[in-house]
């Protein structure tokens, strides 16, 4: 059974960093590209970073590039969000996300909220 279950947001005010984490199980995490997204209220879910197996690779939403890092570590299970120089318009609940053998699954989400 696939479980993505992230941790580690909350309240921070802007220009401040954050650090999301999702712990996975249920299926072969080296093997599988890990995605971050989020949704603001009355917008859609939008992707904000992504990284392939064995980490070579990561994607970015413009509007995150140079802000968040996206990495992963497979000995842990983890994929992580470090989230930095944080802006009001970054609030949102955040989702992990991964695709496994034609299936997506998706963690509970975490809110952010970005506020003085």
């Amino acid at each position: 059974q696939v479980q993505l279950v992230e941790s580690g947001g909350g309240l921070v005010q802007p220009g401040g960093s954050l650090r999301l984490s999702c712990v996975a199980s249920g299926f072969t995490f080296s093997r599988a590209t890990m995605s971050w997204y989020r949704q603001a209220p009355g917008t859609q879910r939008e992707l904000v970073a992504d990284i392939s197996s064995g980490g070579g690779s990561a994607n970015y939403a413009d509007s995150v590039k140079g802000r968040f890092t996206i990495s992963r570590d497979d000995a842990k299970n983890a994929v992580y969000l470090q989230m930095s120089s944080l802006k009001p318009e970054d609030t949102a609940v955040y989702n992990c996300r991964t695709f496994w053998i034609g299936r997506t699954y998706w963690g509970r989400g975490i809110q952010v909220t970005v506020s003085s």
